[in-house]
């Protein structure tokens, strides 16, 4: 689908196809209000500003379509799908790193109570495992914020994607 095509979509449709790029109704809402786009730019712009910030509800309800970094979605889903192709760069993973990933996950898990997100695509195995590092030294209300941010990133990757 292009730029055009998407403007020109029922409002409903435009729904639908925005859903498992940020599962977030105001979101999806905003931007289906501020078609038409003239550029891919503004579009992603829009993206990125209508869903700044995310509330904690709205990152709950997100995150709850999000597999671990470095597994397998377990669903056929538009989400899953769109996760496996930016997980897709990671390769295959070898075993020190799936063992690296796994017990990062499992402690993150512990201290945040939610899988570890984050935007997988351009990013190494490594630049992945040292974020999760990182990022067990935010507080609750700083990871918070971060997970947002990822989510947000990981829409506008997703709309790119669907729009390019």
């Amino acid at each position: 689908m292009d730029l055009a095509e998407f403007n020109r979509l029922p409002a409903d449709d435009a729904r639908t196809l925005l859903r498992p790029c940020l599962d977030v109704d105001r979101w999806i809402d905003a931007v289906v209000a501020a078609r038409p786009f003239t550029d891919l730019d503004s579009a992603l712009n829009s993206a990125r500003e209508d869903a700044a910030p995310l509330s904690s509800d709205e990152i709950a309800a997100a995150m709850s379509h999000h597999p671990r970094i470095g597994e397998k979605a377990k669903s056929e889903s538009a989400e899953a799908a769109h996760s496996s192709r930016e997980q897709a760069g990671l390769g295959t993973l070898e075993a020190d790193v799936q063992s690296r990933l796994a017990a990062g996950n499992a402690a993150y898990e512990e201290r945040f109570d939610r899988v570890f997100l984050i935007r997988a695509a351009g990013r190494s195995p490594e630049e992945i495992l040292s974020e999760l590092d990182r990022r067990m030294d935010n507080s609750a209300a700083d990871e918070e914020a971060e997970v947002g941010d990822q989510l947000i990133q990981i829409a506008a990757l997703r709309l790119e994607g669907i729009l390019a």
